[in-house]
């Protein structure tokens, strides 16, 4: 079944995608993670940790957080909850279920994420088509665009206005320095930091939409997948950090 293995590949890795014009990946600039890039991006910050712990086969965590990468209508995260629950990883295998996790992940059209629902669909029979439908109602309920989107919109709003130095929320002339090891300050300009793609609600939307409906889905070769050291790794959270999501881990 190649199509299962070359889901979880191509959310590992970034260079499958082909952006087509858009600006940089943010995780791709360590500096720009080490300044403190994912405290805003709660979105990002899970999949790394997820994708983290599922390389490492730790599937009861890269389900916690995808969940909770799920909740801030990450839809990599999403497709990966339903590719987990297909397969039985960190979870009780849920064919229904994960349906309905793919066919949330494939509510903006990603190609990729509707040939895999189909996928899966085409492999249920009629009482577990009619409990996906049916089950699929909650799962829209608490990760569905309507009340995710919202919830990552409000936290890039709220992190835009907090830039040093001005009242109109622009950057300026403003540099950021980033600690290095023994002593080496780096520095990242305020203007690369604070792109529009990755700050304005609208404008990372599109920037997603993009990145994620341009995947490239052919043919591909995967070896076993192996944990890509970072420079800054991302710290992994208490449970009870993050009081927006405390229910994220109750429940489908």
């Amino acid at each position: 079944m190649i199509w299962r293995w070359t889901l979880a590949a191509i959310v590992l890795a970034a260079c499958v995608m082909d952006a087509h014009g858009n600006p940089p990946d943010p995780l791709d600039d360590p500096v720009l993670v080490a300044a403190g890039f994912l405290d805003s991006h709660p979105d990002l910050r899970y999949r790394i940790l997820a994708m983290d712990a599922y390389g490492e086969g730790r599937y009861e965590d890269a389900m916690r957080y995808f969940r909770r990468a799920s909740f801030y209508a990450d839809k990599p995260s999403q497709a990966m909850v339903g590719e987990m629950l297909w397969r039985g990883e960190g979870a009780d295998r849920d064919p229904a279920m994960a349906y309905a996790w793919m066919d949330l992940a494939a509510e903006r059209g990603y190609l990729i994420f509707l040939q895999t629902r189909e996928q899966y669909w085409h492999a249920l029979d009629e009482q577990q088509r009619a409990a996906a439908i049916e089950r699929g109602q909650e799962v829209y309920a608490r990760y569905g665009d309507t009340v995710a989107e919202p919830r990552i919109a409000a936290i890039l709003r709220r992190a835009r206005t907090r830039i040093t130095g001005s009242r109109t929320g622009s950057p300026g002339n403003l540099q950021i320095i980033v600690p290095g090891p023994g002593g080496t300050d780096r520095t990242i300009s305020a203007h690369q930091f604070y792109r529009p793609e990755y700050w304005d609600p609208g404008k990372y939307r599109e920037w997603h939409d993009d990145l994620w409906q341009n995947a490239r889905i052919g043919r591909v070769t995967v070896h076993d997948m192996e944990q890509v050291s970072r420079e800054s790794r991302v710290p992994e959270p208490e449970w009870g950090e993050d009081s927006a999501v405390q229910d994220v881990d109750n429940g489908d």
